[in-house]
């Protein structure tokens, strides 16, 4: 399993075993992608980046992920909420990852915005993680 692979399986092991999570967004809430007709709230794993940040002696990756948090038109203080949880669940987390060793998981920022032609509510937040 490549680095950002077994990263991906780590966060969505970390998110779906929270009780507080799962509550608000509920049991089905985190995908790898946004449905036509999506269940809101729901939390999708956004676009990854992932550089190669080896050195002479040692291999080493880096990875920018974003996270989406999704919620229906009236749900802006929802999607924060569930915001707020991800990052408290996985900045700077000790996470195992299988066949790599994660270095560092942190929040480089946040975005929030309505969008137009759906007025769902997102919220993107980027993590940039470092693997060996």
């Amino acid at each position: 399993m490549s680095a950002a692979n077994a990263l991906l399986k780590a966060i969505h092991q970390r998110l779906s075993g929270d009780a507080g999570l799962t509550e608000l967004i509920g049991p089905d809430g985190i995908r790898d992608r946004l449905l036509a007709r999506p269940k809101l709230p729901a939390i999708i794993f956004g676009e990854m980046e992932t550089r190669d940040l080896s050195t002479v002696t040692e291999a080493g990756e880096e990875h920018f992920l974003v996270l989406e948090i999704w919620s229906e038109g009236e749900g802006r203080k929802l999607a924060q909420e569930i915001a707020a949880k991800v990052t408290a669940l996985l900045d700077d987390a000790d996470l195992t990852l299988d066949g790599a060793v994660l270095v560092s998981l942190l929040r480089i920022g946040t975005r929030s915005r309505r969008e137009p032609k759906t007025r769902y509510y997102l919220n993107e937040i980027r993590f940039r993680a470092v693997t060996e």
